[in-house]
C-alpha cells in the first residue's frame, strides 16, 4: 500500500483514471504507482513506458494474472 508523510502533498480524485485495469505490457497514460490487482506488489511507473510483462513477477493460481491499477497519480503543473 503506498504511504505519505506530509498530507498537504497529496490530494484526494475522483477521476476515472484509477478505475482503468491495465493488462501487462500496456502504455498507460499518466505517471504515478501502480499496484497489481492480484497480489498488491506495487511499482512506480513512467506514462507511456510499457509496464511490465505478466512474468514480472510469480502469482499464485488464486491470484490470476498480473493486472495493474494506478494508485497515485503523477500530477504534472505545467
Amino acid at each position: 500500500m503506498a504511504v505519505y508523510k506530509y498530507s498537504s502533498y497529496v490530494k484526494t480524485s475522483t477521476s476515472d483514471a484509477f478505475d482503468t485495469i491495465y493488462e501487462p505490457g500496456s502504455k498507460p497514460a499518466h505517471s504515478g504507482i501502480y499496484r497489481c490487482e492480484g497480489c498488491g506488489k506495487e511499482i512506480s511507473h513512467n506514462a507511456g513506458v510499457s509496464l511490465p510483462p505478466q512474468n514480472h513477477h510469480q502469482h499464485t493460481v488464486a491470484q490470476g494474472k498480473v493486472r495493474w491499477r494506478m494508485s497515485v497519480y503523477a500530477e504534472t503543473n505545467g
